[in-house]
């Protein structure tokens, strides 16, 4: 039932009714977005094959527990945050290196879908809930 929206444009499903976010301007939302994604289209070229296989691996092992993938994700996008510049938020890029990761795993096991995205969602919950909601209302 979750949508992975990449592109810009909000999702139209919510859960339970529940926007979760203050209504917000969608001109502010595409902005923002884009913004996200000219960062994650330069993260893209430098994150190495190997992280995106291991993380792959983790993936698809079925003897490991949503936490502990996510714990995973967790620490390769701390250790992948180290090499970003230090112009840029933490957070904010923690947050694209996420989406980018997403991104190359579904791209390399789309079967991996549902698992990944439901993954991505519990980090950003967890590690970035705050920092996503000032962003928008900011």
């Amino acid at each position: 039932d979750d949508e992975l929206q990449t592109d810009g444009n909000r999702s139209g499903h919510f859960r339970n009714g529940e926007l979760g976010l203050a209504p917000t301007n969608e001109e502010v939302i595409r902005i923002i977005a884009a913004q996200l994604a000219e960062i994650g289209d330069q993260f893209d070229k430098e994150i190495q094959g190997r992280v995106v296989n291991d993380l792959v691996q983790h993936f698809l092992n079925e003897n490991l527990s949503k936490e502990e993938i996510t714990q995973h994700m967790s620490r390769v996008v701390r250790e992948l945050t180290q090499s970003i510049p230090s112009d840029m938020e933490q957070e904010k890029a923690m947050l694209v290196l996420a989406m980018v990761l997403t991104k190359k795993i579904v791209n390399t096991v789309p079967s991996l879908l549902h698992r990944v995205f439901s993954t991505t969602l519990n980090y950003m919950n967890q590690q970035l809930h705050n920092y996503i909601v000032e962003m928008v209302s900011a």
